[in-house]
């Protein structure tokens, strides 16, 4: 059966909602580092706890878990085993970079003994859902929606999909078209509407929700910057920062070329401009392409003036110090959360218009929207230029950043819409019930 992580002992597995509360369960698909488990704590962060009793599901034990059993968000944490984050990881840990080059016998092994436990694990899931009488089910994240149609198809307990996502691959397209057909898949909240085009035949359930963050943890007034002083820039020191996870589709290698190009037109100035990159590529992508990236930088002779710093578990010392955001993302990104924290920091932001990202700035407003079909390099490379000799320009769009998250992009008002709807749908079953 699904088993409460050893270290939420304070909580009590499974216990019935008190009074008006509803009973809400909450699958988080990722125990690893992300945007989604950001998502997930800053929603329940600001959820009334008075009327919904939350509990959180991950597959193991991790950093998501952690950081809601700090934040004392929840009042039950389960994790369930078998729930695969991917069909080739070992049966006892996540998977690792180096498993990718494991032989065809032992991957066969592992891809079969996991499909055997998916089945194991959903079956233990809806046991659960059922025994424990859950009123609605949240769910996070792609593999999370998947589990959650499973959910809506063999109990009467309302679903709401999250989704963070602009497509799914094709093999299980039209699994998921028919999930999100189902009579119990209550609403589906996307986080853009970049996002909501994959639902077109189901449009009456979709609302659009965007993704938020607390924007009082990303004050740069309670803030002590640390970049200028590790790396020895000076105060005169342009700085263009990019966070985020290292892979192909955010658009790094498009940055790299775009920073030589800003730095010939600078000539004996370039000195004084520097790019910094925070993040890594996660261990379960066979390419690490934080590697590649790092060798282009070598490529191009851009030692002195790119740097790929890897990972930091607090990237607002780190963001405090940029002079400008850059989110290079070449493909269709739903709603970037570096940007919101960017923006939330009073940085100005330069992006491909790509995606949910022109939903979120304004050109010429809270940043510079370049076009991203095809990505229009020498434009982020103009872009860059012209913050860079406009110092009253990038404080202007950067004040208007901050603004705009205040207004659009604040957890508060976004956990509200989705408690609203929670509640809306646990009602709804109720209602049949009382009705049966």
């Amino acid at each position: 059966m699904l088993n409460a992580e050893p270290s939420s002992k304070p909580y009590t597995s499974g216990a019935p909602p008190n009074g008006g509360q509803i009973h809400a369960l909450f699958i988080n698909d990722t125990s690893r580092n992300g945007g989604p488990g950001r998502t997930m704590l800053d929603l329940l962060k600001f959820l009334d706890s008075s009327q919904i009793h939350r509990t959180v599901l991950v597959p193991r034990s991790g950093i998501v878990s952690e950081r809601l059993l700090q934040a004392t968000v929840l009042e039950d944490l389960l994790v369930e085993p078998d729930f695969i984050e991917n069909l080739v990881e070992p049966f006892s840990r996540a998977i690792e970079r180096e498993d990718f080059d494991a032989g065809i016998p032992l991957k066969a092994v592992r891809a079969t003994g996991n499909v055997w436990r998916a089945a194991r694990g959903l079956s233990r899931l809806l046991r659960r859902v059922r025994d424990d009488k859950f009123d609605v089910v949240f769910c996070n994240g792609t593999m999370a929606n998947f589990a959650g149609g499973a959910i809506a198809s063999f109990t009467h307990v309302p679903v709401v999909w999250h989704v963070l996502y602009p497509s799914v691959p094709p093999v299980v397209r039209s699994l998921h078209a028919r999930l999100a057909s189902a009579a119990n898949i209550h609403a589906i909240i996307c986080v853009s509407r970049a996002t909501a085009s994959q639902f077109a035949p189901v449009s009456h359930k979709v609302q659009i929700i965007p993704d938020a963050l607390d924007i009082d943890e990303f004050s740069s007034l309670h803030i002590e910057p640390v970049l200028r002083k590790e790396l020895g820039f000076d105060n005169r020191t342009v700085v263009f920062g990019s966070h985020g996870r290292i892979l192909r589709r955010k658009g790094f290698f498009e940055l790299i070329q775009a920073a030589r190009v800003v730095l010939d037109n600078l000539g004996v100035d370039g000195g004084r401009c520097q790019f910094v990159v925070l993040g890594d590529t996660p261990q379960d992508l066979r390419v690490d392409h934080l590697a590649e990236c790092r060798a282009l930088v070598s490529q191009l002779g851009l030692d002195d003036h790119v740097r790929f710093l890897g990972f930091r578990s607090d990237v607002r010392p780190y963001l405090a110090d940029f002079d400008v955001a850059v989110a290079p993302s070449v493909y269709e990104d739903p709603l970037p959360r570096s940007i919101m924290e960017a923006m939330a920091m009073s940085k100005p932001v330069i992006a491909f218009d790509v995606g949910g990202i022109g939903e979120m700035i304004e050109d010429g407003v809270e940043g510079k929207l370049v076009c991203g079909r095809p990505p229009d390099v020498p434009g982020l490379a103009r872009a860059c230029l012209d913050y860079i000799r406009d110092e009253n320009t990038r404080l202007q769009n950067g004040r208007s950043a901050r603004d705009r998250v205040e207004q659009s992009f604040n957890a508060r008002t976004h956990s509200r819409l989705i408690q609203d709807e929670l509640l809306r749908a646990a009602g709804a079953m109720r209602e049949k019930g009382a009705i049966a």
